[in-house]
């Protein structure tokens, strides 16, 4: 598949960019991009959430009253679940949230975000570019010129390129990630996926079922 390659004027490049049919045009598996987004999810919680127990509340070591002849309810401490002040019954302990998925999944459900955004014309392909600085006014411009502003983008890197990312962290639904750290929830989570050139090459050789049967 052939798509349309803009500069950061906005005006379309002579070049077209080659999409691999394998990558962005294959029948998406929701199921998949489910569990890929649910693992991405659960993965991002810390798990330190913690409440104390009847044997952790500080006190209630003396027994409140006696045992027999005051005509209430008998009572061992007052660090008792039941009383004001006391522990939580059955409350929360740290955990570990982490969910793993096998490599061909997580792959499956990369194509699938990828062919998703293609089928809906939100994917934009634009030439390499860098700055000296960060700049965040020009990288404003670029996102005028392509007339995105206002809208939730991710642009895609081929490497790390610092400046870009530092002139695109200030914008306000604007992120910037290196390909190789893209996830299905980050593929997704935006309106529109502007992937530079370099990024589409690496995106091509790597998520293409071409490379693996030379492989």
């Amino acid at each position: 598949m052939l798509l349309d390659i803009y500069k950061i004027d906005g005006t379309v490049a002579a070049e077209k960019a080659d999409l691999a049919d394998d990558v962005f045009a294959i029948k998406p598996n929701d199921h998949v991009v489910y569990l890929s987004v649910k693992a991405y999810l659960s993965n991002q919680r810390q798990g330190t959430h913690k409440s104390k127990e009847r044997s952790e509340v500080k006190g209630g070591g003396k027994k409140p009253w006696r045992q027999k002849g005051r005509g209430g309810a008998r009572a061992g401490t007052t660090r008792s679940p039941i009383w004001v002040g006391g522990g939580t019954i059955f409350g929360p302990k740290p955990r570990d949230y982490r969910q793993n998925l096998p490599k061909k999944v997580k792959l499956l459900a990369k194509k699938s975000a990828l062919s998703l955004k293609y089928k809906n014309d939100q994917i934009i392909i634009i030439e390499d570019f860098s700055f000296e600085n960060p700049q965040t006014k020009e990288f404003s411009k670029i996102l005028k010129a392509l007339k995105l502003n206002g809208k939730k983008v991710l642009l895609l890197t081929g490497d790390v390129n610092a400046n870009v990312w530092k002139s695109g962290r200030n914008i306000e639904k604007v992120d910037v990630l290196e390909v190789s750290k893209a996830s299905t929830y980050n593929l997704l989570n935006n309106q529109i996926l502007i992937i530079q050139k370099s990024a589409l090459a690496s995106i091509n050789n790597t998520y293409s079922a071409k490379k693996e049967e030379v492989a």
